[in-house]
């Protein structure tokens, strides 16, 4: 019998990390970040990342894995994912992967394989100087199947494609092997308007718990606007009102990603006693 790895996904500001915290105090369970911003050091705020209060004594791993110059790929956060599920099995305790990165999670749950191609920093240092809408095109040229199936929006993921794209002639077909693991997936969500106002909220907590002095000192550290906007957040002159939109944005486009995904199991953050219920039927 496989063993298994909880999967707690969806939308911002859906209670992802109370519920996991909460899951792992029911189920002996350590948790595993599945979000693109929070691997980022000295990005506390802007990425809305669990206080350790808030973790209430449980192991929390892939927070502040990297520098934030460092731009660090799904390839890496793969490898460190897949290295914490089997240390945390092997201490007969359950991984919880908790997130709202779809990519990251499509990473470990298909047992996706990447090409292994090299960054290739003078191609980068002249590609980062386009827009998104340049780089989508020159994609669309080198690998038209590629660029029918990226975010157009994501400079980073584009960029590397071309890299990739570049280097072999086009981007591979994506492999996959055989998951190791039973991943259980619970996906939380909110009706639109609720979860505007949770967005809302939480955007007004982060302005009032030190935003822009994070930004200010991210700044000062050498960290340029073009790549804190990278971020995914309205850092160039950021209001209440950008952030709120920009989140809600990106929302939409979780919820795409994973609209197609029948493996979710999808519950309102305020059915903990179905979703705890749900899990104990799934675990072995």
């Amino acid at each position: 019998m496989k063993k298994s790895v909880l999967v707690i996904l969806g939308p911002t500001a859906t209670g992802k990390s109370r519920l996991a915290v909460k899951l792992a105090k029911k189920f002996n369970g350590e948790i595993i970040s599945a979000d693109s911003r929070q691997v980022y050091k000295n990005l506390n705020i802007g990425s809305g990342k669990i206080s350790e209060k808030d973790k209430r004594g449980i192991p929390h791993y892939l927070l502040d894995v990297a520098e934030p110059k460092h731009k660090f790929t799904v390839t890496e956060y793969k490898k460190l994912a897949d290295e914490k599920i089997e240390q945390i099995l092997l201490r007969d305790k359950v991984p919880i992967l908790c997130g709202g990165t779809a990519f990251y999670i499509d990473a470990v749950t298909k047992g996706i394989i990447f090409p292994e191609v090299p960054p290739n920093k003078k191609l980068r240092a002249g590609l980062e100087k386009k827009s998104a809408e340049v780089l989508y095109n020159i994609l669309k040229i080198l690998d038209k199947r590629r660029a029918e199936n990226i975010d157009i929006k994501n400079r980073v993921r584009i960029i590397r494609a071309i890299e990739i794209a570049k280097s072999l002639g086009k981007v591979p077909e994506q492999r996959q092997q055989k998951p190791k693991y039973k991943f259980i997936f619970v996906g939380l969500n909110l009706p639109n308007g609720e979860l505007r106002k949770k967005i809302s909220k939480r955007v007004d907590e982060m302005f009032k718990g030190g935003l822009l002095k994070e930004i200010k000192n991210l700044k000062k550290s050498g960290i340029s606007d073009k790549r804190l906007r990278e971020f995914g957040f309205e850092y160039f002159e950021p209001t209440p009102e950008k952030v709120i939109n920009e989140s809600i944005k990106y929302t939409k486009r979780q919820n795409t990603w994973w609209k197609k995904d029948k493996r979710i199991k999808w519950f309102s953050p305020k059915d903990f006693k179905m979703i705890e219920s749900y899990i104990s039927k799934e675990l072995p």
